[in-house]
């Protein structure tokens, strides 16, 4: 009986200091947020990442028990928001609501971008797609994509076409789109939607690759026409609007994808707690309805996914910039 003595006496310590550690391993989870965090976005209020981020993040605010406050800076295609994200305090209160498509085209196109999602971030959670789709101003005599082709050749290269900013993924879309059709216009570059929007709207420039959910408003207004859906299929919310494939231009479908990032070095713990809640909103039923309203896809990818598709992303961007040989401006 005296020879189990000091095997028994060394499971029980060695019980007790598991549960130790597990419980040590647990604390910054049980721990977090102590004070309101700050998402910061690449791109201004009242486009699509801004509408999508604040649907988000005020139901994951009222999961964590604190506010959440959003923080847009936009420019340079998103990089000036990636780079603020990327030097925030790795604690935590900082997340990043990214509008990934656009920002891994951005760190294709610039020869020397500030920050790689890849390399400065940690992944949290995939949280949707927004088509997007070419608006154009009511005035220019084109009811479909084949009037809007011959028009613009029609004005051999008299035109301006807009775009979300220099190195976004509405640069990329509106450059191959012109290499596609044989024609060249002036680009003008903007700060995102809700910069370039009013001067569509204007008449200052002709058209625009712009985001199902910016542009909504202004087509159900009359403000701005509808061309076709640069997706792989029509959106609900326009069903007589036609995808590019299907009025002629195969091969132009893109898969806008939205995520959450945090600073490389935030505790597992936090970004599996991050991840959870996020999940939860995602599949409501209620928000999934209300965010369709707004030409939103929420679709949930966990952090181990989201990797996955950050670098299928790069290398799929950075193939088509290459091969486009695009420059930003």
């Amino acid at each position: 009986m005296k020879a189990l003595k000091h095997p028994m006496r060394s499971l029980l310590i060695g019980f007790i200091g598991l549960l130790v550690n597990t419980s040590l391993l647990a604390a910054p989870d049980m721990d977090w947020p102590k004070k309101p965090i700050v998402a910061i976005l690449s791109f201004p209020a009242g486009g699509s990442t801004d509408v999508f981020a604040r649907a988000v993040m005020a139901p994951l605010g009222e999961a964590l028990g604190q506010s959440i406050v959003i923080e847009n800076k936009p420019g340079a295609g998103g990089m000036i928001g990636l780079q603020a994200a990327a030097k925030a305090t790795p604690d935590g209160y900082s997340i990043h609501f990214s509008a990934l498509t656009n920002q891994v085209i951005s760190q294709a196109l610039f020869k020397n971008p500030p920050a790689d999602l890849r390399k400065d971030f940690a992944p949290v959670a995939l949280v949707g797609t927004v088509p997007h789709l070419i608006v154009i101003n009511p005035g220019v005599p084109a009811k479909n994509l084949p009037e809007l082709i011959t028009f613009i050749k029609s004005k051999r290269g008299d035109f301006n076409y807009a775009s979300q900013g220099n190195g976004s993924l509405s640069h990329l879309e509106s450059t191959l789109f012109m290499q596609r059709i044989g024609a060249t216009g002036t680009h003008i570059p903007y700060k995102g939607s809700s910069f370039a929007l009013p001067d569509l709207i204007a008449g200052n420039t002709l058209m625009m690759f712009d985001s199902v959910t910016a542009s909504l408003p202004h087509i159900q207004s009359g403000k701005l026409r509808p061309i076709a859906i640069a997706a792989a299929e029509r959106s609900p919310l326009m069903p007589n609007v036609p995808t590019l494939g299907q009025d002629g231009m195969k091969q132009f479908d893109v898969e806008n994808f939205y995520a959450v990032f945090v600073p490389k070095g935030v505790p597992p713990a936090i970004i599996s707690k991050l991840e959870r809640e996020i999940r939860k909103i995602l599949t409501n039923p209620d928000f999934k309805a209300r965010m369709a309203t707004q030409g939103i896809h929420p679709q949930f990818a966990n952090s181990e996914k989201l990797a996955e598709i950050s670098t299928e992303e790069h290398n799929k961007w950075e193939k088509v910039v290459k091969s486009a040989n695009i420059e930003v401006d």
